[in-house]
């Protein structure tokens, strides 16, 4: 049988059905071609095709559009039964680091996510949210208004995903705290000053904030990477105090306002584990966490077991058992690697996420969570992330990992081919990378932004073919961004990157190599050349990278992207002016060329690649 519906047109008769559990049969009758399409409650998620009509079986209610999603396909499946091995499926979106999606954009990522099968989604918001009486609470970061909010909280309703606030109540608001206003809040840059009554003022409005946009009565605290707390105003006002004691003392006072307003908190569970290592590092598998503080730790407050790094059943294995210490819930989030970049780490996702699912399986994980942070500048687009999501909600419903299940469903749910979205993985996949014992290099990002005659990393590349692995993957996306209809702009901006890239990555190297052979041709053509070709090419990047922006981003932040790029044409013209004085005798030497380069990112390794995650780190060896 061939039917073929569209759920979007169906949106509005499917969002008026709520699952209740005094009835048995959902009011959506879908006549298709002669085939009626019901819709009942059932224990799982089922798809039965009969001689009088197909049933629709659903245990949630967003079950009702991966279902649907089935019947887009051409052969309806005569049986279909999936009962999912995690009950919260969740999406962590990150709208703190520049990238502030517009209300349009989230709520077509929603929709996606429904399709899939989604029944969370969080949206990471440091500071861009309104606090009464606190103008400068993300002044200028695109922060969303009550009513955006609320928007977008009713919409996900409709689909049957809980929207769950995500806001941070110690660490990472550095954004917010170097204004004046709010400086008075502050113990170090970043983090709160624990035990300040002013303090927990603020964090009450900003529980009062969320608690009216929001229908979810759970709520995500944060919490994390607070590595510095206590070290500044803290320690000038009650001298040294040991950690443990502080965050015991922090949050039985935010756990009390959230009770106050009838909310499930969770926090990210790492500062507990920090504090119990002798290198404050979160994966250290001989931290030793005292007994009292597992139990003075609150049962009511959920931990959020975020790892994004580790590729052996072993360790996650271990480390769910270390959670399993304490009294309350444990969740896991796994990682996009969705921040190391323009590109998502799609090999490195893979690796990491499985044994991840499959450990959580194992443990009786019943909760799990897909984060896509943003670090440094969000260079990486949301449209590049969706087969990470497929990947999630596969292993969800099926309860293993199959690639061409994934690959079926991916189509079947966006309507592309999945494999354009997985190619954007080898923009840091550079020949002979494989054979390095590595951390994560990312060498589409400090290859882009490197100065070149500065040339920081030329040394610990100098071996790895760059310029014909840019050229292919160059002509390989013009191709996808011809053949795809919806995404079309966002693989022409990875084959002008890419191609950008193939003329920047060995721009340092061959600069200095002409200069040091005192090659005054290769040098002029490097001028006429490879430089005005390059400069052509990011002009060209910078127009695409803007417009795709746009589609998915409000303004702010883009401000960033364009100061990079700004910065990059601007010292690729220097680079063109220096070099053209040295050729015509006007300057004797170039200082930049005449340093020895030394290894950064394989330091004493010399056998490994590590990767340089911060534009300010990569664009120079001075202090901007």
């Amino acid at each position: 049988m061939k039917i073929n519906i569209d759920i979007r047109d169906l949106f509005g008769e499917v969002a008026q059905l709520r699952l209740e559990s005094e009835i048995d049969k959902l009011g959506l009758e879908i006549d298709t071609q002669g085939k009626q399409v019901i819709v009942k409650k059932g224990n799982h998620l089922g798809i039965y095709t009969k001689a009088e009509n197909i049933e629709i079986h659903i245990q949630k209610q967003v079950e009702i559009y991966r279902a649907l999603s089935f019947l887009k396909e051409e052969q309806v499946p005569l049986l279909l039964e999936q009962k999912p091995c995690f009950d919260t499926l969740g999406y962590m979106i990150d709208v703190s680091r520049n990238a502030v999606l517009t209300v349009t954009a989230i709520k077509d990522l929603l929709f996606k996510m429904a399709v899939m099968g989604f029944n969370m989604c969080m949206m990471y918001t440091e500071d861009v949210y309104e606090i009464e009486n606190e103008p400068f609470f993300g002044y200028m970061r695109g922060r969303y208004t009550k009513e955006e909010l609320k928007s977008i909280d009713d919409y996900a309703y409709e689909l049957g995903i809980e929207l769950v606030p995500c806001i941070q109540t110690l660490g990472h608001l550095e954004n917010a705290l170097k204004w004046g206003d709010l400086a008075k809040y502050k113990d170090t840059s970043s983090v709160l000053l624990a035990g300040d009554e002013a303090v927990y003022d603020l964090i009450e409005r900003m529980i009062a904030s969320t608690s009216d946009v929001y229908r979810s009565r759970r709520i995500h605290l944060g919490m994390d990477e607070a590595m510095d707390l206590g070290l500044g105003r803290y320690l000038q006002k009650h001298g040294y105090t040991n950690g443990f004691e502080i965050i015991k003392g922090h949050l039985d006072r935010v756990e009390e306002i959230v009770k106050r307003y009838g909310l499930r908190p969770m926090i990210w569970s790492d500062m507990y584990f920090r504090l119990g290592s002798e290198e404050h590092f979160y994966y250290d598998e001989a931290c030793s966490i005292p007994q009292e503080v597992i139990d003075h730790a609150s049962e009511d407050i959920e931990l959020v077991y975020w790892d994004y790094y580790h590729k052996t059943h072993s360790f996650y294995n271990d480390y769910i058992e270390k959670h399993k210490q304490f009294k309350a819930n444990t969740i896991f989030a796994g990682g996009m690697w969705t921040w190391v970049g323009a590109a998502v780490n799609y090999p490195l996702f893979f690796k990491t996420s499985i044994p991840a699912l499959e450990s959580c399986v194992t443990k009786g994980i019943k909760e799990v969570l897909l984060t896509a942070w943003g670090d440094n500048g969000a260079e990486a687009n949301i449209q590049g992330f969706l087969p990470a999501l497929q990947v999630y909600a596969e292993f969800c419903y099926n309860g293993k990992f199959n690639l061409d299940c994934v690959k079926e469903r991916f189509k079947q749910c966006i309507g592309e081919d999945i494999d354009p979205f997985l190619e954007i993985g080898q923009f840091d996949a550079l020949p002979m990378l494989e054979h390095l014992v590595n951390d994560v290099p990312n060498p589409s990002k400090f290859l882009f932004y490197q100065d070149p005659l500065v040339g920081l990393f030329d040394e610990d590349v100098k071996d790895l073919e760059r310029r014909s692995h840019y050229e292919k993957l160059a002509k390989v996306f013009e191709n996808h961004s011809k053949a795809s209809k919806q995404y079309s702009l966002l693989f022409r901006f990875y084959s002008e990157m890419a191609r950008f890239l193939s003329y920047k990555a060995e721009l340092g190297i061959d600069i200095l190599n002409a200069y040091k052979q005192e090659n005054e041709e290769k040098l002029a053509s490097i001028v006429t050349v490879d430089l005005e070709l390059a400069i052509q090419y990011l002009n060209q990047l910078r127009s695409t990278w803007r417009e795709l922006w746009f589609t998915t981003n409000k303004a702010f932040g883009y401000e960033v992207i364009d100061i990079r790029l700004g910065g990059l044409l601007a010292r690729l013209e220097s680079t063109q002016l220096r070099l053209n004085q040295y050729i015509h005798r006007q300057i004797d030497s170039i200082e930049e060329l005449e340093v020895e380069r030394l290894n950064i990112l394989r330091g004493k390794n010399v056998s490994g690649l590590e990767g340089a995650y911060v534009w300010a780190n990569i664009v120079t060896a001075n202090k901007i």
